[in-house]
C-alpha cells in the first residue's frame, strides 16, 4: 500500500506539515517547533509548557564591546513555502536584521527551514546564519536545536551501545543532594530504585563529534524512541574530536553546532570588523519509532539502522537552499600519509588509523579550534591511504594527526575545492616528520591526545554510576579529581623509570590535593630515572604533550625541586574545562623543552612537573604523553 501524500496545512497562527506518520506542528511565523503527533500519540513534546518552550532553535550571542548576553530563540518574522509537492515539503521561518532593531536584536539573517518527505518516519531541519559585510561585530557561543520531551512519557536515555540507562526525572534531581557544581546531583530517593544512590550529570552523556551520530530518549511506557541523527558533522564546529552534550534530565535532547564544553570561553564564532560569514548548520533528522514489545534495546537497534542510511543519503539531494551543495556539486581528495622517524625506522612508515581532515587554513593545529567554517575528515586505511568526499567548494589547509606519534601535520599548500563531480584532487604520497630531536631515552602514555590509558581510579563510596562504571568511559564517574588527594595524602606522585607502569601509577590528572573544603593546593610529580654518559655540552629534549588544561600551569625543575625559577614555564594556560566535566581530553598541547645536558648527572636523575596554580579543586592538566629524548649526536 502507498504511503500517503504530504500535505500542509495554513492555520492562522500555525503550519501543520503531515505525511501519515508524523504531523509536525510550527508556531507561524516565529518557526517555534509546537507539537510531534506520532502515530496515536497527540504530542510527543512538554505539552505544558508555552509554545515558544517545547522545541526550537537557540543561539547564545553577545556584543564584544557589551558585557550582556543574549540567548535567543531566532524567532522568525516571515513565513514562506519553499516547495510543497506530495512527496515534500519544505518551509522557511526568515529573520532579516537591521540597525533600526538596535543592540540587542543579534545582526543576523535567519533561516530555518523543516522538511517532511512522503513516508518518512520523521522531519529534517537545517538553518541558515548570515551575517553581511560591515554588520556590527558580534560573539556567536552556543548554536543548537533543542526539544523537551513529554515527561510522563520519556524515561530512558540512548547515547550509545553501552551508555543507556533509566533516566532519573526533575523532581529526582531537586530532592537530591547538590554537589560540587549545579550539574552534578547525587540521587536520594529517585522515582527508579535502580538508580538510587547515583550521581546525575549532563556531562556524563557527552560524545565526541564523530561519534555523535545518534542519541535520544525512549518511552518505555509507549514503547517509542525520539531520536536526532546527525548524518554528517561538516558544520560542527572544533573538528572530529570535540566532545559536546548529548541529552539530559528534562527530558531533554539536542542537536548542538557550537558550544563551548572541553573548550573553552574563547571556542565561538567571533566576527570582527564588518567580517561577512555564512554557515549552513545541518539538516538534521528527527526520526521516530515504535516496538510492539516494548524493548528499548529493539528501538536502539532500529534507530542505529536508520542512521546509517541516513548517512549513505549524505550530503542529501533534496533540501533546496542554493546555501546547501548536493553531490554534484563537491569534489573529493585523496591521498597516502606516511610516517617518517629515523629514530623510529629508516624507511617510512604507513600512518594506520590517521585522522585527515580538511578545514579553513589556519596556523598547525587551528582546526581543533576553528568555529565559522565546515571540516571535512576520514581515517587512513592499514596502509595510510585516505579518501575525503562530498566536500563543500572551497580553499582548505589539509590537515592530520597520528596515534602513536606526536604534533600535528599540515599540508605545505591550500587545497582548492572546485564545485563539481569532477574536481577529484590527487595527491599522492604524504610524508609526515613529526617533532623529534634525538633517540627515545623514556616515555609516558601513548601519544593519542587523550589520558585515557593512565591510571583511572575507581570514584568514591556512595558516587558511582553504573553507566560507566564497566567500560572504557569510567573517566565519567563523578569526583575523581579529590580520588588523588585519597591515593596520595600527603606525598605526590612519584613515576620511576623502568619500575612504574603508566597504567597504574600515573594518575589520569594532574590535580590539585585537597586540604579542606574549599581548600586545594598546589601539587608536584616527580620522574625519577638514571642516566650514564650524560653529554653535557648536547641538548636533551622534554617532549611534553598535554591533553588538557584548565587555568593551570605547569612548571618544569630539573633535580632540584626547591629551585627559585623553574627551567621551564607553561605559564597559564587551559579553559577546558574537562575534569570537572568528567572528560578525558579537551583542546591539545605540545611543549618541545630543550634541556642544556648540564643539567643532569650520571646516576638518578629528577624531573619535577608543578602544577602551581592553586585555590580550585578543577585546576589542572591531563597528559597525553611525555618523552625524554637524547642529544641528537652525543660523544663518541
Amino acid at each position: 500500500m502507498p504511503f500517503p501524500a504530504v500535505k500542509l496545512h495554513k492555520l492562522n497562527d500555525h503550519v501543520v506539515m503531515d505525511n501519515g506518520i508524523v504531523s509536525l506542528t510550527l508556531s507561524s511565523p516565529s518557526g517555534m517547533i509546537v507539537g510531534i503527533q506520532y502515530k496515536e500519540i497527540e504530542n510527543i513534546l512538554e505539552y505544558r509548557f508555552t509554545e515558544s518552550g517545547r522545541g526550537y532553535w537557540d543561539i547564545m550571542w553577545s556584543r564584544p564591546t557589551k558585557k550582556k548576553n543574549f540567548f535567543d530563540k531566532l524567532e522568525g518574522t516571515n513565513f514562506r513555502v519553499i516547495v510543497e509537492t506530495e512527496d515534500q515539503i519544505e518551509v522557511s521561518f526568515m529573520k532579516t536584521w537591521k540597525s533600526s532593531l538596535g543592540d540587542n536584536v543579534v545582526p543576523l539573517n535567519i533561516d530555518k527551514r523543516f522538511i517532511m518527505l512522503r513516508g518518512v518516519s520523521g522531519f529534517y531541519s537545517y538553518g541558515i546564519m548570515e551575517h553581511l559585510d560591515g554588520w556590527p561585530d558580534l560573539n556567536i557561543d552556543e548554536a543548537r536545536i533543542a526539544f523537551k520531551l513529554n515527561k510522563d512519557m520519556f524515561d530512558y536515555i540512548a547515547i550509545s551501545d553501552d551508555m543507556q540507562r533509566t533516566m532519573p526525572t526533575e523532581h529526582d534531581r531537586t530532592t537530591g543532594q547538590a554537589l560540587a557544581y549545579k550539574e552534578a546531583v547525587l540521587l536520594k530517593n529517585p522515582h527508579s530504585p535502580t538508580i538510587k544512590g547515583e550521581v546525575d550529570d549532563k556531562y556524563q552523556y557527552s560524545r565526541k563529534n564523530k561519534d555523535d551520530l545518534l542519541h535520544g530518549w525512549i518511552s518505555t511506557n509507549r514503547s517509542v524512541g525520539f531520536w536526532i541523527i546527525t548524518p554528517s558533522y561538516e558544520f560542527r564546529a572544533g573538528g572530529p574530536l570535540k566532545p559536546d552534550l548529548t541529552s539530559h534530565v528534562g527530558p531533554t535532547t539536542l542537536a548542538i553546532f557550537l558550544s563551548s564544553h572541553y573548550a573553552g570561553p574563547d571556542f565561538r564564532i567571533a566576527l570582527r570588523d564588518g567580517e561577512p560569514w555564512k554557515k549552513v548548520f545541518g539538516p538534521v533528522f528527527i526520526y521516530l519509532n515504535s516496538d510492539l514489545w516494548n524493548t528499548p534495546s529493539t528501538l536502539w537497534a532500529d534507530a542505529k539502522n536508520q542512521m546509517l542510511i541516513e548517512t549513505k543519503k549524505w550530503p542529501y539531494d533534496f533540501p533546496l537552499s542554493k546555501d546547501f551543495p548536493h553531490a554534484n556539486e563537491r569534489g573529493a581528495i585523496s591521498g597516502r600519509l606516511f610516517v617518517f622517524d629515523k629514530y623510529m625506522s629508516l624507511e617510512l612508515i604507513p600512518a594506520k588509523s590517521a585522522y585527515v581532515g580538511l578545514a579553513p587554513p589556519g596556523h598547525l593545529g587551528s582546526w581543533q579550534e576553528e568555529t565559522k567554517g565546515y571540516q571535512f575528515w576520514t581515517e587512513t586505511d592499514e596502509m595510510g591511504y585516505f579518501t575525503i568526499r562530498n566536500v563543500r567548494a572551497s580553499t582548505y589547509h589539509l590537515n592530520a594527526w597520528v596515534i602513536g606519534f606526536i604534533g600535528d601535520y599540515k599540508y605545505k599548500k591550500d587545497i582548492v575545492i572546485k564545485p563539481g563531480i569532477w574536481s577529484q584532487i590527487q595527491l599522492g604520497d604524504l610524508i609526515y616528520e613529526p617533532p623529534r630531536n634525538g633517540p627515545t631515552l623514556w616515555e609516558i602514555g601513548i601519544p593519542d591526545r587523550t589520558a585515557a590509558e593512565f591510571y583511572v581510579p575507581d570514584p568514591a563510596p556512595g558516587f558511582t554510576t553504573q553507566l560507566s562504571i564497566k567500560h572504557a568511559d569510567k573517566f565519567r564517574q563523578y569526583g575523581l579529581w579529590d580520588r588523588y588527594t585519597d591515593l596520595y595524602p600527603n606525598q605526590d606522585l612519584v613515576y620511576r623509570i623502568g619500575i612504574s607502569e603508566y597504567r597504574y601509577d600515573w594518575f589520569f590528572a594532574h590535580v590539585n590535593r585537597k586540604i579542606s573544603e574549599n581548600n586545594y593546593q598546589p601539587t608536584t610529580w616527580q620522574i625519577s630515572f638514571d642516566l650514564t654518559n650524560v653529554f653535557e655540552k648536547g641538548s636533551y629534549t622534554l617532549q611534553l604533550a598535554l591533553a588538557s588544561a584548565t587555568y593551570a600551569e605547569i612548571q618544569v625543575r630539573i633535580n632540584n625541586p626547591n629551585a627559585p625559577a623553574p627551567y621551564f614555564t607553561t605559564m597559564r594556560i587551559g579553559k577546558d574545562n574537562a575534569i570537572a566535566r568528567h572528560g578525558i581530553y579537551g583542546l591539545y598541547w605540545l611543549y618541545s623543552i630543550k634541556i642544556q645536558g648540564i643539567q643532569f648527572m650520571n646516576g638518578t636523575n629528577t624531573i619535577y612537573l608543578k602544577q602551581s596554580r592553586g585555590g580550585r579543586a578543577f585546576i589542572g592538566v591531563m597528559y597525553d604523553y611525555i618523552r625524554l629524548e637524547a642529544p641528537k649526536q652525543a660523544p663518541c
